[in-house]
């Protein structure tokens, strides 16, 4: 151990797996230059010949300081109001009109401060790891091994750290893209922004309140959320189940032994798979009316008299999105049923006909065992995407039936009747407390269904 290592007060380890210059090291045994790379950025790099990286963390320091001084500091010290200052109408003397002057705009504020609260957090990671930087060049450089240079640490990206340079750009474009917004929208459930009291521009933070008015029982809109609730989960329930319970049936009976012409029923239930969806959802809305095809059709050939409520009653109009939703989804279970089907191993049949098992035996203690441990994430898939299928509805029938002064209709599931609350009615606040009970339904019942399947708990063989 060199002198300049007893100097810093080093101590050799044991443990050669463990990486000696983390954060807490660095902060235990580090130089005053560590110490100092704390307040000016890539001091400690700069002092071990590392000039090019070093130069590089102080100039990021420097940007960041500089947004934060000529703005970020005042985006976060206006999140606690979000804004005071009301638009006003001045009268302009020498022009002889009234002008208005903008006052604060708390969607931006909002939005500003999110982001840089945000970039603060990138920063503080990037603080740490520039100090851990610093102190494995010195750690390095005390112990007499080399330091790496500049372009070093480049080539190393496309080395041993390609894991780093492939995940920089997906990352970051989920956290620009898909986490950021998410926490604007979280943020957002704790405001009163609305149009309710003209709060589409400047708003202010109301705590629970919107949760507590969402979940009332006995409140309008707690009303409606608990009704919805309930309808999304029984559509989905349904919606999965009946998909997934005819679709395999309709796989068995074409992959069975004695189905002539296999390709050509595959491909007549696929057919309708090659049609945009959007574009069959519309045509049988169109067919489904008082006066559309179904219904003059069936009053021609005397079947009833009168037009069948398919989309005008509530429970017609419940039953009606089901079965739709089956004409356009079961072709798409066929497709995953099928490959699993075929993939079942033959001994397993020959030994349950050996020993005298009929069809139905056969079926549930063979066929439907292995369908549902090969394809329970599947169905739990499913089952999300039916909470939040927005096109069966919103195309077919729109939420309707729609009661008199309500903001929500009898087939409106959370997110169509979301979609309604922000886009139709501008009630961004309660649409944002409902899409995260929506994604807290989901996630629980999606982890605790999948944590109790066989694929998650015996991944590695079957029965």
């Amino acid at each position: 151990m060199s002198k300049i290592a007893e100097k810093l007060g080093m101590k050799k380890r044991v443990n050669y797996f463990e990486t000696p210059y983390t954060f807490r090291n660095a902060m235990k045994e580090g130089s005053s230059d560590v110490k100092i790379s704390m307040a000016v950025l890539g001091f400690a790099n700069i002092k071990n010949k590392q000039i090019a990286k070093g130069l590089l963390f102080l100039v990021i320091e420097l940007a960041y300081l500089y947004y934060m001084f000529t703005n970020g500091f005042h985006c976060i010290a206006m999140l606690p109001s979000l804004g005071t200052r009301e638009a006003e109408k001045v009268w302009n003397e020498a022009k002889g009109i009234y002008e208005y002057t903008a006052g604060d705009n708390s969607i931006l504020i909002l939005l500003y401060g999110v982001v840089t609260v945000a970039i603060t957090l990138v920063f503080a990671v990037f603080w740490k790891s520039t100090v851990c930087s610093g102190y494995k060049a010195e750690y390095l450089k005390a112990r007499g091994m080399r330091v790496s240079t500049f372009v070093e640490d480049v080539k190393d990206l496309f080395n041993k750290n390609l894991h780093k340079l492939l995940m920089f750009l997906p990352f970051t474009g989920i956290c620009v893209f898909t986490i950021l917004p998410l926490i604007y929208m979280i943020t957002m459930a704790f405001t009163n922004y609305s149009k309710e009291g003209n709060h589409l521009l400047l708003f202010d933070w109301v705590g629970f309140e919107n949760f507590a008015r969402v979940l009332n029982f006995g409140g309008k809109i707690g009303k409606e959320f608990w009704s919805v609730l309930g309808w999304t989960i029984i559509w989905a329930v349904f919606a999965t189940g009946l998909n997934y319970i005819f679709g395999m049936i309709l796989g068995i009976v074409i992959n069975r032994k004695g189905t002539r012409f296999k390709a050509f029923w595959r491909f007549c239930f696929v057919l309708s798979i090659a049609v945009p969806q959007f574009v069959s959802l519309l045509i049988m809305r169109t067919c489904l009316q008082p006066q559309g095809a179904i219904n003059v059709l069936l009053q021609n050939a005397g079947l009833t008299d009168h037009a069948l409520p398919f989309l005008t009653d509530a429970t017609w109009a419940r039953v009606t999105v089901i079965v739709i939703n089956c004409w356009v989804g079961i072709p798409y279970t066929l497709l995953q049923v099928t490959g699993i089907l075929q993939n079942i191993p033959a001994e397993l049949y020959e030994s349950a006909r050996v020993d005298g098992a009929n069809a139905f035996i056969t079926f549930f203690k063979i066929t439907l065992p292995y369908m549902l441990f090969v394809t329970l994430p599947y169905l739990i898939t499913q089952f999300t995407g039916n909470v939040n299928n927005f096109n069966v509805i919103f195309l077919l029938s729109g939420g309707a039936p729609t009661p008199v002064g309500s903001t929500s209709g009898k087939t409106d599931l959370l997110v169509t009747w979301l979609y309604k609350l922000t886009i139709d009615q501008q009630y961004y606040n309660l649409g944002a407390v409902i899409g995260i009970l929506t994604f807290v339904v989901l996630a629980i019942v999606a982890l605790s269904t999948y944590r109790n399947t066989g694929a998650y708990k015996n991944e590695e063989e079957f029965m």
